[in-house]
């Protein structure tokens, strides 16, 4: 997998909120971070999703959103040629919150 180019702008959701996305594109790779929980190692390489959104899907930054989120990336994969090759709209929905948190797809 390719390491992808930073900044990362993580999408970062709270309990219960929702965004509406439209992407252009999705871009699978890896990125490093750099966990801060006692006993963590320095550095860890993880695999991140990007998704390149339409303009005016995302206010400000970079034209992207990357989820380090191995349940929102697993409920995504299946969907990514319709919401791609569809130019299909989504809206993801964030449950819980930590490493407990888990999201809803819905592809409109």
């Amino acid at each position: 997998m390719a390491k992808l180019v930073e900044p990362f702008e993580y999408l970062d959701l709270d309990d219960g909120q929702s965004v509406r996305l439209k992407v252009t594109r999705f871009e699978w790779g890896e990125g490093v971070i750099h966990p801060r929980y006692a006993g963590a190692p320095a550095e860890k390489v993880i695999p991140i999703l990007r998704m390149y959104v339409v303009s005016g899907f995302k206010p400000t930054g970079a034209p992207y959103w990357d989820t380090s989120s191995k349940t929102l990336q697993g409920q995504l994969r299946p969907l990514e040629s319709q919401i791609v090759k569809d130019g299909r709209e989504f809206v993801v929905t964030a449950h819980g919150s930590g490493p407990a948190k888990r999201f809803t797809v819905r592809v409109e």
